[in-house]
């Protein structure tokens, strides 16, 4: 199964969507955000995309971002930001700052293991033996250990200001990766909202 950036924006934007996150969510998984906090975020106007942005990394061999996907993450990071009324300019030169984003893949195991309660061999008084205690100290319980393989998505966002070379603003969302990619250029948009919404943080 191909595990892919877009993935992690489609759990990020739309949980309501069967398989697409661990577990019953109900809503998306909100951004832990850091930024500086003497930085003046009122003078931003203009921004542009860092060169080299758009990187991966991590162990998971099961990552892959082609460029029609690259390109769907940058236009829902755009749409984003001009929708905050931020301009996009093109040349990295004449903007105020660098936007930037990373992934991190990497596969993780989730060992679980339970009780399955208490066994009774025998009948007393007509009835099977019943210990109400036995459910707390278990001295007869069977045990069960499942084990699952998932591979862990981190999805980062840097806003970087060219003149202190530095990054200023920081969004993080992880989540799991599970199902097939989409070409529907609405879950990057809304998945992109999401991970921005704490910027500006004013």
């Amino acid at each position: 199964m191909r595990h892919t950036v877009r993935l992690l924006f489609k759990a990020l934007a739309t949980l309501t969507v069967a398989g697409l996150a661990a577990g019953c969510a109900t809503s998306p998984p909100e951004p832990r955000i850091d930024y500086n906090t003497q930085y003046d975020f009122r003078k931003i106007k203009t921004f542009a995309f860092l060169p080299q942005s758009g990187g991966t990394s991590g162990d998971s061999p099961k990552v892959f971002i082609s460029d029609m996907v690259a390109n769907r993450i940058d236009l829902g990071l755009e749409r984003a930001m001009q929708t905050k009324g931020f301009t996009f300019v093109k040349d990295p030169n004449q903007a105020d700052v660098l936007l930037s984003w990373h992934l991190v893949a990497q596969e993780k195991t989730d060992i679980r293991t339970y009780n399955t309660g208490p066994t009774y061999g025998g009948y007393y008084g007509g009835y099977r033996g019943y210990s109400r205690s036995a459910y707390y100290n278990c001295w007869n319980c069977g045990t069960n250990v499942t084990v699952r393989n998932y591979t862990q998505g981190t999805f980062i966002v840097d806003i970087i200001d060219p003149q202190l070379k530095q990054s200023v603003f920081r969004s993080v969302i992880q989540t799991r990766l599970k199902g097939e990619e989409s070409r529907d250029q609405l879950d990057y948009d809304t998945g992109a909202a999401n991970i921005l919404k704490g910027f500006p943080p004013y």
